[in-house]
C-alpha cells in the first residue's frame, strides 16, 4: 500500500509541477480535458462520470456490473470502480492529427473497485453471506470518444484484493466498457488557452 502511495503522489506532483511552470502539451497553452463527462455503459450496464482536474489528470467513478478474480475465487456483481487517471499521450495524437476530446487518450491510474455484498449476484469464495471485496492497485488503460458520442474504455492492471470476512490476496484488473456519452463534448480539434 505503500508503493500506491508514492506512485499517486508522485503523479500529483508531476501534474502540479506542470502548471506551476507553465508546462505545456503544444504551443502556449495546455490541452483542454473534459471538464465533466457523464458516461452510459451498455456493455456492463451502469453509470461513470469523469471529472478533469489539472493538465491531463482527472478522477472517475463508474457504479455498474464487475467481476472480480483473485486467489480465493471469483465474485460477480454490481462494484464502485474509481480511478484517479494520468492521460500521457495527447501531445501524440495531437501530433498526429489524431482526436483528444471526450478525454480519447491512454492512461495509467490508481484503481479502486468496491464489489458490495447485497448486490453480489454469484461467487465461489467461501466464508460469511454478507463480505465485501475491496481492490487496490494499479491500470493501464484506452480510452476512446467519437463525434456522435460513442465511447469505449478498456483496461489492464494488477492489485490486491482485501476481503471483509473473507481471505485477501493479489490478482488482475481487467476492464472493458462500451458506452455513451451525452454531455456535450468540446471540439474534436485540441483546445489551448
Amino acid at each position: 500500500m505503500k508503493k500506491l502511495g508514492m506512485v499517486i503522489i508522485i503523479l500529483w506532483g508531476v501534474g502540479v509541477h506542470s502548471q506551476i511552470n507553465g508546462v505545456t502539451e503544444k504551443g502556449t497553452g495546455i490541452i483542454h480535458l473534459e471538464r465533466h463527462q457523464f458516461k452510459l455503459d451498455l456493455f456492463s450496464p451502469g453509470l461513470s462520470y469523469e471529472l478533469g482536474l489539472f493538465r491531463n489528470q482527472s478522477v472517475s467513478t463508474a457504479l455498474g456490473l464487475g467481476m472480480a478474480t483473485y486467489e480465493p475465487g471469483y465474485v460477480i456483481g454490481l462494484a464502485l470502480n474509481n480511478r484517479y487517471r494520468y492521460y500521457h499521450n495527447f501531445n501524440r495524437r495531437v501530433n498526429k492529427n489524431k482526436n483528444v476530446s471526450g478525454n480519447s487518450g491512454n492512461y495509467i491510474a490508481a484503481a479502486q473497485a468496491i464489489f458490495f455484498s447485497q448486490a453480489r449476484l454469484t461467487t465461489n469464495i467461501t466464508g460469511p453471506d454478507d463480505f465485501n471485496l475491496g481492490f487496490y492497485g494499479m491500470v493501464y488503460g484506452i480510452q476512446r470518444t467519437y463525434p456522435k458520442g460513442f465511447n469505449f474504455n478498456a483496461e489492464l492492471g494488477a492489485g490486491y484484493y482485501r476481503g471483509d470476512g473473507v481471505a485477501s490476496g493479489y490478482g488482475p484488473l481487467i476492464g472493458f466498457t462500451l458506452g455513451w456519452v451525452p454531455t456535450k463534448r468540446t471540439s474534436r480539434k485540441p483546445v489551448f488557452d
